[in-house]
């Protein structure tokens, strides 16, 4: 299971949402071997006056943080994040000063969806890879 946030100024973000939610998530199938079909991504539009962030970002500057199951390898996280930084910059025009990254992993009985606790659910994807 993976869950991505991205948060950004409202309307530089809103401008690159699609082609950024596909980025990430190609980014995800790749890495972490996702099924195509489990996208789920939430942009949260913020003010520039909500905002604040470290000196020498510009109004396109995005945090991206993943949640997960833990269980992935190291290289396997790193891969993840290296794959983003690339992807996004090189498609998307993206400064990677601009762009922050954050896996954030918790054990398997603390999700739960489906009516189930995730480490009681069957689901069709490898988690230890």
């Amino acid at each position: 299971m993976s869950q991505v946030k991205v948060y950004g100024v409202k309307e530089p973000l809103r401008a690159i949402r699609n082609r950024l939610s596909d980025v990430i998530h190609g980014c995800v199938v790749e890495a972490l071997q996702f099924p195509e079909n489990k996208r789920a991504h939430r942009f949260l539009y913020l003010e520039p006056d909500d905002f604040f962030m470290p000196e020498g970002r510009t109004e396109q500057y995005i945090i991206i943080e993943l949640l997960m199951i833990e269980g992935r390898t190291v290289e396997t996280k790193k891969k993840l994040i290296t794959l983003l930084f690339d992807r996004i910059h090189r498609q998307l025009g993206l400064s990677l000063n601009d762009i922050e990254i954050c896996i954030l992993e918790s054990p398997a009985h603390n999700w739960g969806f489906r009516g189930q606790t995730g480490d009681d659910v069957s689901i069709s994807y490898q988690i230890k890879v």
